[in-house]
């Protein structure tokens, strides 16, 4: 369900652009997806294919993951969300609400709570390509 309310954000978001930008037609939309967010890629490519049409009727949708990196203040190690190891009920909450990785997260090195992270957060548009 996540997935087809992100389709329908995208989607006008692109419609938007489209027609402030005066294009006739829309062939390429460019989206980063956080890691984080743990979308399922092939509901969101379907949502979006079920979902455009006009200008954006023909238009392809290129999806690229933002990967999320986890770096500890205490002890420098650096570790990637697949390296986590987490409940299915955590790692859903991390979904819904990539903030409440603070509370559950710990280094798999030294166990401290506080580290940083970079990247892996959010969709967004990174791109549209199309004709005037």
């Amino acid at each position: 369900m996540h997935e087809w309310a992100l389709a329908e954000a995208i989607i006008s978001t692109v419609s938007q652009v489209a027609e402030k930008e005066g294009l006739r037609e829309v062939n390429e939309v460019h989206l980063k997806v956080g890691e984080l967010q743990q979308v399922n890629r092939e509901i969101l490519e379907f949502a979006l294919r079920e979902m455009k049409s006009g200008k954006l009727a023909n238009a392809k949708f290129i999806i690229r993951e933002s990967r999320a990196t986890f770096k500890c203040r205490v002890c420098s190690h650096k570790w990637f969300l697949k390296n986590i190891e987490a409940s299915e009920e955590v790692m859903e909450s991390i979904h819904f609400i990539p903030e409440v990785a603070y509370a559950y997260i710990r280094c798999p090195k030294c166990g401290s709570p506080d580290f940083s992270l970079s990247g892996g957060r959010g969709v967004w548009v990174s791109g549209i390509r199309g004709v005037k």
